[in-house]
């Protein structure tokens, strides 16, 4: 098993369990002690989790913390790939959209290759990088300016004025955590308001956010639930989440992870690829 694919499933127990021990992970896992313990070691220098006496905690987090890239890479790396190709099947061939930055929007990037004739607006230094790297004839990529944050988006007033410029067909937007109240938002002000800028800029926005983001506020608001026409998410949101989206959201997806996939061995990924168990 590759590091990258079992420190997703480290991170998926913990997020359920809330605590997670090196023996559990051992008999789970079926790798060693030193293995589990270099894999918890690693996550808690990303920032992913809390290191304690024989296992981990999750991360208490205030609604400022903003993880890396790389430690947000970790997390629900199966309900990211299967809502990122659930979310490319909306995108028709020949149309203009924007792609904020973030790991699931990452994901739904590398889709786009196959889909000719678009063009492609991103505040986000790895979805630009991909789509360039591609080298796909037909695809037009335009990356905004901005300053750059922990998570590699491109944000505040030279993103904002190119946004606002535009007119697109559709945003697909990924969030860092989504409430019944504080709606869908971001623990980075700039962020949040060059988000804004990106919604405003298309016709339509569909959200991608894997179900553990719901519960979750950061510090500031970028959007209400009923803004999104679409939130492509997956099946482990709860009941009572799902009636709650279902009353605002204009069309609720629900996506069953694919545990067989592994999207960090396609088109440059991020994540560690090497480290075998």
């Amino acid at each position: 098993m590759l590091a990258a694919q079992r420190r997703s499933e480290i991170m998926t127990l913990l997020e359920r369990d809330r605590i997670v021990r090196v023996s559990h992970l051992v008999n789970a896992l079926g790798v060693s002690d030193m293995t589990i313990r270099r894999d918890l070691q690693a996550l808690h220098e990303q920032g992913a989790l809390e290191k304690v006496h024989g296992g981990a905690v999750v991360r208490a987090e205030p609604s400022t913390a903003e993880p890396g890239f790389e430690a947000k890479s970790a997390r629900q790396l199966a309900q990211k790939e299967s809502i990122a190709a659930h979310a490319a099947a909306m995108v028709r061939p020949g149309s203009a959209i924007a792609v904020s930055a973030g790991t699931t929007t990452f994901a739904f990037a590398r889709h786009l290759l196959a889909i000719p004739g678009l063009t492609v607006v991103t505040n986000s230094v790895w979805v630009a990088d991909l789509l360039h790297g591609a080298r796909v004839p037909s695809h037009t990529v335009l990356l905004t300016g901005g300053v750059r944050t922990p998570s590699d988006a491109l944000v505040g007033p030279l993103a904002i004025a190119a946004l606002r410029s535009l007119h697109l067909d559709t945003v697909f937007m990924g969030v860092h955590g989504m409430d019944a109240n504080a709606g869908f938002s971001t623990p980075n002000l700039l962020e949040a308001e060059t988000n804004r800028a990106m919604i405003a800029s298309a016709r339509r926005m569909v959200v991608l956010a894997d179900s553990t983001k719901w519960g979750v506020v950061g510090l500031s608001s970028m959007a209400t639930l009923s803004t999104a026409s679409a939130l492509v998410t997956d099946t482990g949101l709860s009941q009572a989440a799902r009636q709650a989206l279902a009353d605002d959201v204009d069309e609720l997806v629900l996506v069953e992870p694919d545990e067989a996939s592994r999207p960090w061995e396609d088109h440059g990924s991020p994540r560690e690829a090497d480290d075998l168990a």
